[in-house]
């Protein structure tokens, strides 16, 4: 049964406008946005499987527009209508190369650091909501440097190390279904 991820945006204004607190916990950018995008969703916007832990639990390909002066780039996918904890943190990515503007299906190139996700593992764990329909924010920020931070940090490590260093930033919002039945 294929999961449905819907694309609510591919292109937000700078800063994101996402919840308060992750607003106040990462400085505003002072580029245009970064357009964000994804080859995991089809044109009818349906998540393949494989990218959610119904299915193989890849990591997406991730692709960006290049943000002149960045050094490093981040990224958060997270999903905020999780019940406890919210938001529920689905992988954590920070000092991806300047000159990256890809990721692919399952990679992490090196020398990216990821992060702790709320099943308190390092790396992706692909959406999987226990019922109904959930939305994932996939952020990418463009930083002016590489974060001195380790790999296995939280989600808050890595707010607290990007203040003050994000240059621009952009948005994805899908929606994944859980199975009926």
């Amino acid at each position: 049964m294929p999961i449905a991820l819907g694309l609510v945006g591919m292109l937000l204004v700078a800063p994101l406008a996402h919840a308060g607190a992750d607003a106040a916990r990462i400085s505003a950018p002072s580029h245009p946005p970064i357009v964000v995008g994804t080859t995991a969703i089809g044109p009818d916007h349906v998540i393949s499987a494989r990218n959610t832990a119904y299915g193989r639990n890849l990591s997406p390909e991730v692709n960006w527009s290049p943000v002149p002066g960045a050094r490093a780039y981040a990224l958060i996918l997270d999903d905020p209508d999780a019940s406890h904890p919210a938001p529920f943190v689905h992988w954590l990515v920070w000092d991806i190369p300047g000159a990256v503007h890809r990721l692919a299906e399952g990679i992490v190139p090196a020398p990216a650091v990821q992060g702790r996700n709320g099943r308190g593992e390092v790396g992706y764990f692909g959406p999987r909501p226990p019922s109904g329909t959930h939305h994932y924010h996939l952020r990418l920020y463009a930083l002016r440097g590489p974060l001195a931070l380790a790999a296995g940090a939280d989600r808050e490590a890595l707010d607290t190390a990007m203040k003050g260093k994000v240059l621009a930033s952009g948005e994805i919002i899908g929606l994944v279904s859980a199975p009926k039945g």
